[in-house]
């Protein structure tokens, strides 16, 4: 008998998380040595197969190119075992003495993890590894549309578990995806918590589905250049960024904002550097392809060179342009230009003084990507302090590029490639997805104190309630002459009113 292709998936997930609960569940009496060997043999393993995979998904989704999906890789693997590889998250990781507290590491159990096809082997390989590190078993569920790649990475991370120890069934991946199937997933009563990487409705969906997630919104960083940069660096960040693995990932600048004092130095340096500027007929003609009729980033423009954008909306371009950069004064939802493209699309916005580009930032915060990230470029401090001070991001890159920075590659943060964006995007965290996301913490207090203790520690007497306030009682008392004034008809001197304001005053003092 041959089932519908949703029954195949619902009950396939249903299997894997009954065996992945089973698997942790013998997990769980793991030592922190063992499950350092393990993690550590899976970021071994997926670090040697790096290229292999970065190829294979270039291959299948026709997103990015195969050098830059190296790095990624690197980050989803190497990368992030060396940031949490001396956390403990076995057992006892704290003791506070004094305060009598232990603090015991509890993992959460089964996690799910959806993986998209913007980042799809570096993503399983990072979410695999602080899924294991934090004690959990995984459950993978690939997007359809990288799904072969998915699994190869699956496999690596898999394969090096089993070999280090780990228990058959830690780590899984759905091999039948479908809608069905990823709702099952999300909504099995035995998953711990969801770590959802993808697009808005799909994270929507992991919020919504009665068990704990952790998702991540949309991008759409502006990057702010300051008449202090260093102009020619600034565009050079920018463009790494913008250029990696073609815009792929959701860090990536989408905006160039600007001072009107140095706009003549930044367009010459843009041109530069590559960038082309758009006439308006032009960007009238690469809006076409940038959303969909519903709204949504047009999936054939992700991860394309500038080249193929343009070839696509029918405009010629120098040859060697590495990205598109179209003039814009407006923000809004009817803007494709002032909204997140995960390719070489820029706005370019130019604005009076750096205050004015301040709120331009916001607006374009607030239209698509709050709670997300942006960048400056500067050297005045003060500048930075107020653009940290004030605008709706959970990362504030500076001087460097977005993409790389804002997932840990360039700059002090985790190693993540899942970027919360805390309760203004509509996230449960701001901060970069690690394994001390991924468990609970079970906290021993010992008492310290007795009743009586507090008993005899407390204010031995209570300070005794006001009077309820009576008008006619505070002011019983002043001059006849005053409450007959405020009947109206009488006359007095200056020496008499201040006289009855000084008794006003006394009795309001009481």
């Amino acid at each position: 008998m041959e089932f519908d292709r949703d029954l195949v998936s619902i009950q396939e997930v249903r299997c894997l998380v009954k065996k992945a609960k089973e698997a942790q569940a013998q997990f769980a009496a793991y030592s922190q040595e063992q499950v350092d060997k393990i993690c550590a043999a899976m970021a071994a393993a997926g670090a040697a197969s790096a290229q292999r995979l970065a190829r294979l998904a270039a291959e299948e989704t026709g997103f990015g190119n195969p050098q830059d999906k190296v790095l990624k890789n690197l980050l989803g693997s190497a990368m992030t075992w060396d940031a949490v590889k001396d956390m403990k998250t076995v057992g006892v990781i704290r003791e506070d003495e004094e305060k009598g507290i232990l603090e015991v590491a509890v993992p959460v159990g089964v996690v799910a993890a959806l993986i998209p096809s913007t980042n799809p082997t570096s993503t399983v390989l990072y979410k695999s590894i602080i899924a294991v590190k934090a004690g959990n078993a995984i459950v993978i569920s690939p997007h359809p549309g990288a799904k072969n790649c998915i699994l190869e990475a699956y496999k690596v991370v898999s394969e090096a578990a089993k070999k280090a120890g780990a228990p058959d069934g830690l780590i899984q991946c759905v091999t039948t995806p479908s809608a069905e199937g990823t709702s099952a997933l999300l909504k099995h009563r035995d998953v711990g918590i969801i770590l959802a990487t993808g697009g808005e409705a799909m994270v929507r969906a992991a919020y919504s589905s009665g068990n704990p997630a952790l998702g991540v919104g949309p991008g759409n960083g502006p990057a702010f250049i300051e008449k202090s940069a260093d102009i020619p660096t600034a565009v050079r960040r920018i463009f790494d960024s913008k250029t990696f693995d073609n815009g792929t990932i959701c860090a990536s600048e989408q905006s160039i904002v600007t001072e009107r004092c140095i706009q003549d130095k930044v367009v010459e340096e843009v041109k530069r550097q590559g960038g082309y500027f758009l006439s308006p007929e032009e960007s009238e003609k690469v809006a076409k392809f940038i959303m969909r009729a519903n709204g949504t980033m047009n999936p054939k423009i992700v991860g394309k060179t500038a080249q193929a954008i343009a070839d696509m909306a029918g405009i010629s371009i120098p040859q060697g342009t590495q990205v598109l950069v179209s003039p814009q004064t407006t923000v809004g939802k009817d803007n494709p230009y002032s909204r997140e493209k995960l390719c070489p699309i820029l706005a370019f916005y130019v604005e009076e003084g750096w205050e004015a580009a301040c709120r331009r930032c916001m607006e374009i915060l607030y239209n698509e990507g709050a709670g997300h990230t942006m960048t400056i470029h500067s050297q005045d401090k003060s500048v930075i302090r107020e653009f940290a001070l004030k605008k709706p991001v959970s990362r504030l890159l500076v001087n460097t590029p977005g993409a790389l920075g804002g997932v840990g590659a360039t700059t002090g943060l985790q190693p993540a490639l899942t970027l919360g964006c805390g309760a203004v995007g509509g996230s449960a965290t701001s901060d970069n997805v690690g394994p001390q996301h991924l468990f609970n913490i079970r906290r021993v207090a010992t008492g310290l104190k007795e009743l009586s203790d507090l008993r005899s520690s407390a204010p031995q007497a209570v300070p005794a309630a006001p009077a309820p306030f009576s008008r006619t009682d505070r002011f019983a008392d002043l001059p006849a002459r005053s409450q007959n004034a405020q009947a109206g008809g009488i006359t007095l001197s200056r020496e008499e009113i201040a006289s009855i304001t000084r008794a006003v005053l006394e009795r309001l003092e009481r």
